[in-house]
């Protein structure tokens, strides 16, 4: 099974390493890539039967970028809701954008983290997520955050969604900031009674910030490291944020607590039945 939503990568300076839509086109998966104009040639030299989208250059002029400075970089936030919507104009209720620098998805079950071969995790999220009418985000943790050791519970619910998201199309807010906008987002969403759910059922093998060149390592961490992404959440949400130095880098540290009161509402069209969506563990 393929996701019934459409799927975004947001890319820059990765036509080499593009991680996530060689994952994706490993398990079938249809998507489109994002692109800034002057390297859509060298995207669509690289991945010739991925359709590609050159991102209007409105979409970078008209940016809230949060801060009031002379810094003309907007990060990936333009893409974002140039995806947005696209999928709107296709008449999509919600859509999936990802990170351009994730190597694979996974089943997390029994404590065993396994490769998926198909694209059945997403629509069995979709499903999930269709079954309630207040959920504004959901998707896949990163494995990172689920060691085998460790158990965890299947979902997570009102907390952020990060690097590869099924967004709902009405909510009424967009992508903003130079920095964190994923957090940014789901913050909002929050604040204004939205519902989000995190799967630890399902993650994605994404690549620590800084460790793939391109993207916005190149643009913003290489130079700036991380205290000013951490510092810009903090100013959009000081009542829930924080800046704070852990394993000799600036992180940002945000209280959820106050979101777990926050009600997923059933819709009356859901069909409680047991479905494995054909998914079977095999050994290689």
């Amino acid at each position: 099974m393929n996701p019934e939503y459409p799927v975004y990568i947001v890319s820059k300076a990765r036509w080499e390493r593009c991680l996530t839509a060689r994952a994706l086109l490993k398990i079938k998966v249809p998507f489109y890539i994002i692109v800034e104009e002057q390297e859509y040639d060298l995207y669509k030299t690289s991945f010739p039967e991925v359709n590609i989208l050159k991102l209007p250059q409105q979409y970078k002029d008209d940016y809230d970028v949060f801060w009031n400075d002379d810094d003309s970089r907007t990060g990936p936030g333009p893409a974002r809701n140039f995806a947005w919507d696209h999928s709107i104009s296709n008449n999509f209720k919600a859509h999936w954008v990802m990170d351009d620098n994730i190597d694979a998805f996974m089943r997390y079950n029994y404590n065993l983290k396994v490769r998926c071969s198909s694209g059945t995790i997403f629509k069995i999220m979709e499903t999930f997520f269709n079954r309630y009418d207040n959920l504004a985000q959901a998707g896949p943790n990163y494995a990172i955050f689920c060691p085998a050791s460790d158990g965890r519970p299947p979902i997570k619910f009102n907390t952020r969604i990060y690097s590869c998201l099924l967004m709902r199309n009405d909510v009424p807010h967009r992508w903003r900031g130079r920095y964190n906008e994923d957090t940014d987002l789901s913050l909002r969403l929050m604040k204004d009674g939205w519902a989000t759910v995190q799967f630890n059922a399902f993650l994605q093998e994404k690549r620590a910030t800084q460790t793939v060149n391109g993207g916005n390592s190149k643009e913003f961490y290489d130079e700036d490291g991380t205290y000013l992404k951490s510092k810009m959440l903090a100013d959009m949400h000081p009542d829930v944020a924080k800046v704070a130095k852990r394993f000799n880098r600036w992180h940002h540290q945000v209280n959820y607590k106050s979101f777990a009161n926050i009600d997923p509402r059933l819709n009356t069209q859901v069909n409680d039945t047991v479905n494995e969506y054909g998914m079977i563990r095999t050994k290689l």
